[in-house]
């Protein structure tokens, strides 16, 4: 399986509020220039409160929006994905008023919510479904941290709520077989214990598992924005999720990975990009990477991390910048190259193990560092699995976790 080579498009000079009033001659032009640099295509982000602003009107208007937008990107020669529910994006919130304030009901456990996020979600899939280069849906850019800490203000829910609102909406769209249904989440999913999506829930449930990479998690920091285990972190998350795939064929789709510059020196983030993305590929499960992201943030517009302003292939002029040339020959480089190998070495994951022994500087994290190190290209496997392949242990249990959600430094998810 070659892998697909795309970006996750965020509007040039109005960003994600184009949304409300959307400039179709600026969107053109930046969805021909993304294809330009070689992509395949692009994840659309549409705001929910312009989807669907009461909790029973979804506007027909808003719909024809995304529409265009992915007619848009096939007229450039790009696929397109689409998210449903933004959600949250770039440190800000854009929860439907029916949801807070005054009117806070739980996304996730209310029945009437739950019910009308899972009509919004069928009403995208009819609105985009039939155009020839729909990849599929997203149900929503990292929803689960609406579920638990560091969220100021969560909607809690269980384990097993959280399994019951994925399937209700994943269920809402159609078995037609027109494109993939996925959700995405935070690295919390594997990182953070007691956070209620698990694992589990990311790997086994919709049609393939989406990661999210970002190193200001607390790797880059401890470790170096340039050493292995910042370089290797998105490799050793696709490798995470497959060991807790049902299916080990399942695909792994790295969907958001950037270049933060509140970690790394704007000089450093062409290699950055290059080596990440050469080590995400070396697996066998990669499905495609979406870089995070296609424009730079407006300084023009104010209150976002500073970071945003910083990770685009294009600045706010439109101009390519170093990094968006790294990320156009790193991947084609990858498309030309052999497909990888199978790995036949795996470092396991023992019963009971927290997910702060998966999180960077854990035990788990380490031991499949040290074993990629020494060249070993490992895999991970849960205990009493792994037949036919070569197991390693993990490293000694209490080895210090440096993983943080969020930090007090602008190191939102993203």
């Amino acid at each position: 399986m070659t892998p697909r080579f795309g970006v996750n498009y965020v509007p040039s000079g109005d960003w994600f509020y184009s949304w409300f009033a959307p400039r179709w001659d600026a969107i053109r032009r930046d969805l021909e220039a993304i294809a330009a640099l070689g992509l395949d295509h692009v994840r659309v982000l549409p705001l929910w409160p312009v989807l669907q602003p009461n909790r029973t009107l979804i506007r027909a208007e808003a719909l024809a929006d995304v529409r265009r937008v992915v007619e848009l990107a096939g007229d450039a020669g790009l696929d397109a994905s689409v998210d449903v529910l933004q959600g949250h994006l770039s440190s800000f919130d854009f929860l439907p008023s029916w949801l807070s304030t005054w009117h806070r009901r739980n996304m996730f456990t209310d029945p009437e919510c739950v019910a009308a996020q899972a009509a919004l979600v069928g009403a995208l899939h009819e609105a985009v479904a039939d155009l020839p280069g729909f990849l599929g849906l997203t149900l929503g850019n990292e929803v689960n941290q609406f579920s638990s800490r560091p969220h100021p203000a969560p909607m809690p829910a269980t384990p097993g709520e959280a399994g019951a609102w994925l399937d209700t909406l994943l269920a809402a769209v159609p078995p037609d077989g027109r494109g993939l249904r996925l959700h995405a989440a935070y690295d919390a999913v594997w990182y953070q214990d007691g956070h209620p999506f698990r694992p589990t829930h990311a790997s086994r449930y919709g049609d393939v598992t989406a990661i999210h990479s970002w190193i200001f998690n607390g790797t880059a920091q401890h470790y170096g924005a340039m050493s292995p285990q910042s370089i290797r972190h998105a490799e050793y998350l696709i490798e995470l999720s497959r060991a807790f795939a049902a299916d080990p064929a399942r695909p792994v789709w790295l969907q958001e990975v950037g270049a933060p510059l509140n970690c790394l020196d704007e000089s450093e983030a062409p290699e950055f990009c290059r080596r990440t993305v050469l080590a995400a590929a070396d697996s066998p499960a990669l499905w495609g990477v979406t870089w995070w992201c296609s424009h730079d943030v407006p300084r023009s517009l104010a209150d976002f991390p500073d970071l945003e302003h910083s990770l685009g292939l294009f600045d706010e002029r439109g101009q390519v910048k170093p990094i968006g040339k790294a990320f156009a020959d790193v991947a084609g480089q990858v498309r030309s190259s052999a497909a990888p190998a199978a790995r036949t070495t795996a470092v396991v994951i023992p019963d009971g193990a927290s997910r702060a022994a998966l999180a960077p500087g854990g035990a788990v994290f380490t031991a499949w560092m040290e074993a990629a190190e020494r060249g070993e290209r490992p895999g991970l496997v849960l205990a009493g699995q792994g037949d036919g392949l070569r197991l390693l242990p993990p490293a000694p249990a209490g080895t210090p976790g440096v993983y943080h959600a969020v930090s007090d430094t602008d190191m939102f998810p993203s």
